[in-house]
């Protein structure tokens, strides 16, 4: 395994149906225009109240990606 150099960006994904497809759909979006995409962490995690239930899931993660080489 080579030397590896990353960046890490901070996204938050949204879904009325929990936590896994909020994450899902903040990578799913990223990866429309991030490359390289390793791995993510999740920082926070917070729920919309609406008529006294949950409406939807906010999940705030940090995305790793490796920075490609200039050659």
């Amino acid at each position: 395994m080579s030397n590896h150099v990353y960046k890490k960006i901070e996204l938050v994904g949204s879904s009325p149906n929990g936590i896994e497809d909020a994450v899902q759909n903040a990578l799913s979006k990223a990866a429309e225009t991030v490359r390289n995409m390793r791995w993510f962490e999740v920082v926070e995690t917070r729920g919309y109240i609406e008529n006294g239930k949950v409406a939807h899931w906010q999940v705030t993660i940090k995305v790793g990606f490796t920075v490609e080489d200039e050659s």
